[in-house]
């Protein structure tokens, strides 16, 4: 592989936090993704000035559309979202770079289409043969698409060809050594780029940064001073229009093995020897090797699943996730998935992490919670009210920041205490903060950084994980005997008995 020593182009780029120029080649781009987040983000970046006007993007699906029409699409994507294309100057340039190929993924004679087409825009617009391939299509399609790619040349180049894989990589361990074996034969893994978006996220981002760049923190981070760890991620919404995908998913393939195993491995891995990509990714399958679910054969004891029930959202009535269009009546597929983590290492013996991921929750909210040890001492018996442990939280969505929970004594010749936080939120730096993350995760794959993206090993590490818990809930059961929880509730009963049993709770958000 070439090094990027020997390219000066690209270094001096990078040194201003710009890409080099290239081709972004969608697949499955007429589908919401592309117009919702991919060309939004790129926009993001061509008017922060991050990425070379030459920059082309094309899209490729079956669909039989114009040039024309493709950018017509992205525009009236780009209005519905974000109200507007300002400034329209800079939206007018920017869409001379939009182009649109009609193509089907198992066709080869698609694949020398596109690699012509490709080859003309190369010299029409300068991108050196820089090119990146976005796989935004099913999961299903992935090995095929990757395989024609393959087999057409287009991923010869190491150091020119990239390859970015929407999540999720696979949908249990053995369907992801199959597809990374496909990669493995058409690409080296310094071209592959296995995008979860919530590694985009500032907040997830500034963990790595608020953990061991900052003294204070890092000697508390292990079994002598933390009793537990809490990572939620709760949304309001249910299936919507994705019943195809989710009922062949559900929450632990959707949620869990990705974006909560990620947070997970930021919270939990070693410090990095540096901040390159290796080092960082490394420490993260070394936590995961290291990790089980607490109770394999007592699964109620370390993994519960549910499913929304009809009930009330903002004051409206829902139905439940079997009635929804779309759905199987009978499904077993799960919308809420709560497991309860041990890590066997020096740092972490003993110390439980508490995972849970829900649709229909009460609010929309993505934390990660860093519950203290209580205070060894009765001294404080007498205060009319109860000392509070210590709580730690790294709000990732919605009001990103940190907010730290202790106890003071209130004013007063009384002795009363009180909990209080001191926080700290992205919003006070008074720059724009907001990302969908997509805008991120596209710099770093244009300019060859992979540490916010996930390894093979690592992807299948994880999946090791939680295959005890797959393995029973994909076999054949009965409808009735999967929890149940009512829209706009937490979760299931069974969820809080799986933390209770510890003699703990989960928090009210």
């Amino acid at each position: 592989m070439v090094s990027l020593l020997e390219n000066p182009l690209r270094i001096g780029l990078q040194q201003q936090g710009m890409s080099e120029p290239q081709i972004i080649v969608i697949f499955g781009a007429s589908g919401d993704l592309t117009w919702r987040k991919l060309v939004p983000a790129l926009y993001k970046l061509r008017r922060e000035g991050r990425i070379a006007p030459e920059t082309t993007i094309v899209g490729v699906a079956r669909r039989d559309w114009s040039h024309d029409y493709f950018r017509e699409q992205m525009r009236k994507g780009m209005e519905e979202i974000y109200g507007g294309v300002e400034p329209e100057e800079l939206w007018s340039d920017f869409v001379k770079g939009l182009f649109y190929c009609s193509g089907n993924i198992d066709n080869p004679q698609s694949y020398q289409k596109l690699n012509t087409f490709l080859s003309e825009l190369d010299r029409q617009r300068g991108t050196r043969g820089n090119r990146m391939f976005y796989l935004s299509v099913a999961p299903n399609f992935f090995p095929e698409a990757i395989k024609q790619l393959g087999t057409a040349r287009m991923l010869d180049d190491s150091y020119k060809h990239r390859l970015v894989i929407e999540k999720p990589f696979g949908r249990d361990l053995a369907s992801a050594k199959s597809l990374n074996a496909v990669v493995g034969k058409y690409c080296v893994e310094e071209q592959i780029y296995r995008i979860d978006h919530y590694l985009g996220k500032e907040t997830v981002q500034n963990l790595l940064v608020f953990r061991f760049a900052n003294t204070i923190f890092e000697p508390l981070w292990n079994r002598r001073y933390v009793d537990h760890v809490q990572i939620t991620v709760a949304e309001t919404v249910g299936v919507e229009d994705r019943a195809g995908y989710y009922e062949s998913s559900g929450a632990l393939r959707d949620m869990l093995q990705n974006h909560l195993m990620q947070l997970f491995c930021l919270t939990a891995m070693e410090a990095p020897n540096s901040m390159d990509a290796d080092s960082i990714r490394t420490e993260k399958v070394k936590v995961l090797q290291a990790t089980r679910l607490s109770d394999v054969h007592n699964l109620e004891r370390s993994a519960i699943r549910g499913q929304y029930s009809s009930g009330w959202m903002k004051g409206k009535p829902v139905p439940g996730y079997r009635e929804e269009p779309g759905v199987d009546i009978n499904s077993t597929t799960p919308t809420y998935v709560a497991t309860k983590f041990i890590v066997d290492n020096w740092r972490w013996q003993g110390v439980p992490f508490y995972l849970r991921t829900g649709k229909r929750m009460p609010k929309k909210v993505s934390e990660i919670s860093i519950h203290f040890r209580d205070v060894p001492s009765r001294m404080f018996q007498s205060a009319s009210q109860q000392i509070n442990a210590n709580i730690l939280t790294m709000r990732i969505q919605p009001n990103e920041g940190i907010s730290l929970h202790f106890d003071v004594k209130m004013p007063g010749a009384e002795f009363r205490t009180r909990s209080v936080d001191m926080d700290f939120s992205y919003g006070s730096f008074g720059i724009e903060a907001k990302s969908d993350a997509y805008d991120r995760l596209f710099l770093d794959c244009m300019m060859c950084d992979q540490t916010l993206f996930t390894r093979g090993d690592e992807v299948e590490a994880a999946w090791q994980i939680v295959t005890p818990a797959l393995s029973v809930w994909d076999l054949p059961s009965n409808p009735s005997l999967i929890p149940k929880y009512e829209a706009g509730t937490w979760e299931p009963v069974e969820a809080e008995l799986l933390i209770n049993q510890d003699g703990r709770h989960w928090r009210r958000l």
